[in-house]
C-alpha cells in the first residue's frame, strides 16, 4: 500500500518512542505504555467508558501508569486537556518555552499548551498565566472541543448545545449540562473519542459528507482512527472517490463504498477547501516592521521589532491553517543586518502577492495613544480603493480586540505601501512609548488578540469587499462571524 510505504518510517518511529503521559499525576510513569496497549486494570469490562478510553489509548492520545492504572475518576487539569487535544490534532508536543508565566519548559504539556494557545483552542489569562493545574469544568471542556473541531460555538451554552446535538455529550442529572461541574478523565475521554470518531457517538449521529475528493496514491489505507496506530479497515484504490465529513488534524473522516473511516489528507488530490477554492492561489504577505540592526521605536524596555515579529508569526500561524499562501518578509529577526524597505516591497512583488500588510508600533513622546491603520492613495499603487477597504476592516477588528483609542484610517506616505503594486496597508498596533498602550504590546495575550484581529480583518476584506464566499468557513478557526459591511 502506498500509505504504508510512505509512512512506514514514521509509523515504526512512533512505535519505538516512549511518550510522556498525558496525565501528570503522582505514580504515573514518565514514559507512556507501549503502542497498542489498550487495557487498564482500573477500567474493567463493565466500565461505562471502557470503549472510548481504549480507543484513545490505541492512538496514544491517553496513556496509563507503569502499573497499568488509568485513574478514570481523577479530575482533568487544563494542562492535561491541552495535551489530549494536542495529541489528537497531531500538534508538536516537544517541550518548549511558552508565552505563559506559569508554564515552563519543564512542564510535560508545555509544547501542547503553546500550540493549543496558538490555535486559539485554549487561552491564558490577562495576567499572563495559564493555570495548568486548574481543573477543567464541563463548560470549558465544551468550548475547547468546539474550537478544536471547528463547531463554531462562541459561548459555553452554544458549545454545550453543539456537543449534545452531535451526540457527543449529554446533560447531567438535574437536566442541565452542568457547565460548572468538574470533569473526570473518563468523561473527558468519552467526549474526546466521540468528537474524533462519529461512529462512537450517541444515537448513531453522523456528519454530513458534503465534500468530494479523490485518492492520489496507488492504494490508500482507511483506518479506524486518525493515526497509523489504528487498524486498517479497507484500502481505497487510485482515483477512488471519497466523501469527506470532517478533519482531525491532517486526517479526514471519510465515506467510501458504504464504509467510514480515516485517511491521511496528504494522499488526497486536494485538502478541504483545496485547489478549486477561489483563495487557494492567493498569497498574503505579512511584513513585521523593522528588525535586526533596526530595532524601531522603543518604550519601557520594549523594542518595536520584538512586538512586530512576534505578532506577525502569530498571524502566519492562523493563515497556515487555511488555503491561503502566507508569507513573511522575514521569518525571524535578522542578525547583524536589517531588511531594507525596498527588499520588502520586492519580496511581495516577486511572490505575486494579493495583499500586503505591514505591522508596526507607533511612538510620539509618550503623549499619544491608540490604534491606526494607513493606506496610500497615489503614486505607483493603483489599488487605492482595495487598500482603503483592507485598512478599514483591519482597523475595525483591531479596535474590537485591543480596546484602544480609535485614531482611524488615513493616507500614509510610507515606503512599503507607497511603492507597492498590490492592495497594501500599514497598521500601527499601539503606542510603544505610552505606558498604557505599552502594557498591551508587552503582553503575549494582547499580541495574540492583535493577530486574531489582523486575521479576521483580512477575512472581512475578502468576504465583504471582494465578495469571496470561500473564506466563510475560515472564521470557524476563531469561532467568529464576518463583520458588518463597513466598506
Amino acid at each position: 500500500m502506498v500509505e504504508c510505504r510512505k509512512l512506514a518510517k514514521g509509523e515504526k518511529a512512533v512505535k519505538r518512542l516512549f511518550l510522556l503521559s498525558v496525565f501528570a499525576v503522582a505514580g504515573f510513569c514518565a514514559a507512556a505504555a507501549p503502542a497498542g496497549a489498550q487495557t487498564f486494570v482500573d477500567v474493567g469490562d463493565s466500565h461505562r467508558a471502557k470503549m472510548e478510553i481504549n480507543y484513545l489509548a490505541t492512538g496514544q492520545i491517553v496513556n496509563g501508569s507503569l502499573d497499568g492504572h488509568f485513574y478514570p475518576d481523577k479530575q482533568v487539569t487544563r494542562a492535561e486537556a491541552a495535551a489530549m487535544i494536542g495529541r489528537t490534532l497531531q500538534f508538536n508536543g516537544k517541550q518548549v518555552s511558552t508565552d505563559f508565566s506559569d508554564v515552563g519548559i519543564q512542564n510535560f504539556a508545555s509544547g501542547y499548551i503553546q500550540e493549543a494557545a496558538r490555535h486559539s483552542i485554549i487561552t491564558g489569562y490577562k495576567d499572563g498565566s495559564f493555570k495548568p493545574d486548574q481543573p477543567v469544568a464541563r463548560g470549558e471542556m465544551a468550548i475547547m472541543i468546539s474550537r478544536a473541531f471547528g463547531y463554531g460555538a462562541s459561548t459555553i451554552n452554544s458549545a454545550a448545545k453543539a456537543l449534545m446535538d452531535k451526540g457527543i455529550a449529554q446533560g447531567v442529572a438535574d437536566g442541565t449540562f452542568g457547565t460548572t461541574n468538574s470533569i473526570k478523565r473518563s468523561d473527558f475521554s468519552v467526549f474526546l473519542a466521540r468528537s474524533i470518531n462519529s461512529e462512537l457517538r450517541l444515537n448513531g449521529s453522523m456528519p454530513e459528507f458534503t465534500q468530494t475528493d479523490t485518492v492520489n496514491a496507488d492504494s490508500l489505507n482507511m483506518r479506524s482512527g486518525p493515526s497509523t496506530l489504528y487498524d486498517v479497515k479497507s484500502a481505497i484504490p487510485f482515483k477512488g472517490e471519497v466523501k469527506i465529513g470532517y478533519k482531525v488534524g491532517k486526517w479526514a473522516f471519510i465515506q467510501y463504498d458504504g464504509k467510514t473511516g480515516f485517511v491521511h489528507t496528504d494522499f488526497l488530490a486536494s485538502s478541504v477547501g483545496g485547489s478549486s477554492s477561489q483563495i487557494a492561489g492567493k498569497t498574503i504577505v505579512i511584513d513585521p516592521g523593522h528588525g535586526g540592526t533596526d530595532p524601531g521605536a522603543s518604550g519601557y524596555g520594549l523594542l518595536e521589532k520584538t512586538v512586530t515579529q512576534d505578532t506577525a508569526l502569530r498571524v502566519q500561524n492562523y493563515f497556515k491553517q487555511t488555503p491561503f499562501n502566507i508569507l513573511l518578509t522575514q521569518e525571524k529577526d535578522p542578525v547583524g543586518y536589517k531588511t531594507e524597505l525596498s527588499d520588502r516591497v520586492a519580496f511581495a512583488r516577486n511572490h505575486n502577492a494579493d495583499i500586503f500588510v505591514s505591522i508596526h508600533c507607533n511612538s510620539f513622546n509618550g503623549t499619544a495613544d491608540g490604534t491606526e491603520t494607513y493606506y496610500y492613495a497615489a503614486y505607483q499603487n493603483p489599488h487605492v480603493d482595495e487598500s482603503k477597504a483592507l485598512a478599514t476592516y483591519v482597523q475595525k477588528r483591531m479596535l474590537d480586540a485591543l480596546d484602544l483609542k480609535d485614531r482611524g484610517i488615513d493616507n500614509g506616505d510610507f515606503h512599503v505601501i507607497r511603492e507597492n503594486t498590490m492592495p497594501a496597508i500599514l497598521t500601527e498596533l499601539a503606542f510603544i512609548d505610552n505606558k498604557s498602550d505599552n502594557a498591551k504590546l508587552a503582553s503575549s495575550y494582547w499580541r495574540q488578540e492583535a493577530a486574531k484581529a489582523i486575521y479576521l480583518g483580512i477575512l472581512d476584506y475578502y468576504y465583504n469587499y471582494k465578495k469571496i464566499d470561500d473564506v466563510l468557513p475560515l472564521y470557524n478557526l476563531l469561532q467568529a462571524q464576518p463583520s458588518t459591511k463597513w466598506y
